[in-house]
């Protein structure tokens, strides 16, 4: 039985000679250093992006909140003149205006401060760097410094 050669590979034409076609070391060594490169760009616009868009969230929320206590703020000055009246008109001819006065203010001050002192230590613990964003970012500059 004769053997079909027209399939066959003709010599040089589909075996090329090695490295003609394979990168060298270094230039694999330096498409690495620019994908890095690029990766860090890439972490850093990610970064930005993940920190105005929080900017953006906390200005919408920082109006809103705002709005809100400046008419609760009101409310509570009416509510509070409501309380002294009130006050006065129960102890009627015992207590004076001023007392109280006095004594709503007292409460009220006792009550701000512990609802302060609460919110500092909330402040405190307040984390604004994005956790995910700047871990990635570290990762990538522990890598580019050393490589190893």
């Amino acid at each position: 039985m004769p053997i079909d050669m027209t399939n066959a590979p003709a010599g040089k034409d589909h075996f090329p000679a090695a490295g003609t076609n394979e990168p060298s070391i270094s230039n694999l060594v330096g498409g690495i250093v620019d994908d890095a490169q690029k990766l860090i760009e890439h972490q850093f616009s990610l970064l930005k992006l993940d920190i105005r868009k929080d900017i953006e969230k906390a200005r919408d929320t920082g109006i809103m909140l705002g709005a809100g206590i400046g008419l609760m703020s009101a409310a509570g000055i009416l509510l509070l003149f409501m309380l002294v009246h009130l006050l006065e008109y129960l102890t009627r001819p015992h207590l004076e205006w001023w007392v109280c006065y006095a004594l709503v203010g007292g409460m009220l001050a006792l009550i701000g401060g512990a609802v302060f002192y609460r919110g500092r230590q909330k402040l405190e613990n307040l984390n604004v760097v994005p956790e995910q964003s700047a871990q990635g970012m570290k990762e990538n500059l522990q890598w580019k410094t050393n490589p190893n």
